[in-house]
C-alpha cells in the first residue's frame, strides 16, 4: 500500500479540481448559462423564478439539484466500503464512469435541452466531492473555490500574522488549488469558444489521467485503498 494515497496526492487534487474549474466555465458558456457543479446558483436561480411566478423555469433548476443528491448518496455508499465484496476496485470504477458520462457529454449537441448536460454533471460532480476531499492531509473542495479561498487567507494569516511555519505547507497547497481551479476555468472557457460543446472530452482526459494514475499507483494493491473520511 502507498504511504500517500493516490486520492489525497497533490497531482490527483490538481487534475480533480482543474476538472471542476473547467465545467462551471463549459456549462455556463455551452450550456444555458448554467453552473451545474456547486449547486448553489441552483438553490438561487429556483427561489428566483417561484418568485417571479415562473414554476416550469424552476423546475429546471431542481433536477440538477436531485441528481447532486443522488451523486452524493452514491458516492457515500461506495466510500463507506459497501460495494467492496461485490466490486475489487469501486474507486476506480467510479472515476472510469464519471470520465465515460463526461465523455458522453460532449457528444450531446447544443440544440438538445440543457438539462440532458446538467443532470449528469451535476452526478458527477457530486460524487466528486463526497469521494475526493483531503490533500496531503488537508480538506479542500474540488468543485468550488469558495472554501479553499477561505482556508487560504487562514494559512496565510498563520504565516504573515501569527509566525507559525507549520501554516507554510498549506498555504503553498491552498494557492496551488485556487490556482489550478481558476486555470482551469480559464483553460475550459477557451476551449469551449474553440470546440464548443465537444469541450467536455477534455475533463474527460482529466480524470482518464487519475484513473491512470489508480492503477499505476496502487498496481499491488488487492483493492482500492478507502478515500479520506474527513469533512472539508
Amino acid at each position: 500500500m502507498p504511504t500517500v494515497q493516490t486520492s489525497s496526492s497533490l497531482r490527483f487534487a490538481f487534475l480533480v479540481t482543474c476538472a471542476g474549474g473547467f465545467l462551471d466555465s463549459y456549462t455556463y458558456l455551452a450550456r444555458g448559462g448554467a453552473f451545474a457543479t456547486a449547486q448553489t446558483g441552483n438553490v438561487v436561480f429556483f427561489a428566483v423564478e417561484i418568485a417571479q411566478r415562473h414554476p416550469m423555469h424552476a423546475l429546471a433548476h431542481v433536477w440538477p439539484i436531485l441528481a447532486f443528491l443522488v451523486g452524493i448518496g452514491a458516492a457515500v455508499h461506495i466510500r463507506k466500503g459497501r460495494l467492496d465484496r461485490v466490486l475489487p476496485h469501486p474507486i476506480r470504477l467510479t472515476v472510469a464512469l464519471q470520465a465515460a458520462i463526461l465523455a458522453i457529454v460532449g457528444f450531446i449537441p447544443s440544440s438538445a435541452p440543457h438539462y440532458s448536460v446538467t443532470i449528469p454533471i451535476a452526478f458527477v460532480a457530486a460524487m466528486h466531492i463526497e469521494m475526493f476531499r483531503n490533500v496531503a492531509g488537508h480538506n479542500y473542495v474540488a468543485i468550488a473555490t469558495t472554501g479553499n479561498l477561505m482556508r487560504l487567507v487562514e494559512a496565510a494569516h498563520g504565516v504573515a500574522v501569527d509566525r507559525d511555519q507549520e501554516s507554510r505547507r498549506p498555504l503553498a497547497i491552498y494557492l496551488g488549488v485556487v490556482g489550478i481551479f481558476a486555470g482551469g476555468a480559464l483553460v475550459g472557457a477557451l476551449a469551449t469558444q474553440l470546440i464548443g460543446v465537444h469541450a467536455a472530452w477534455i475533463p474527460a482526459a482529466f480524470l482518464g489521467v487519475t484513473l491512470a494514475l489508480f492503477i499505476w499507483d496502487e498496481r499491488d494493491t488487492p483493492g482500492d485503498t478507502e478515500t479520506d473520511e474527513s469533512t472539508p
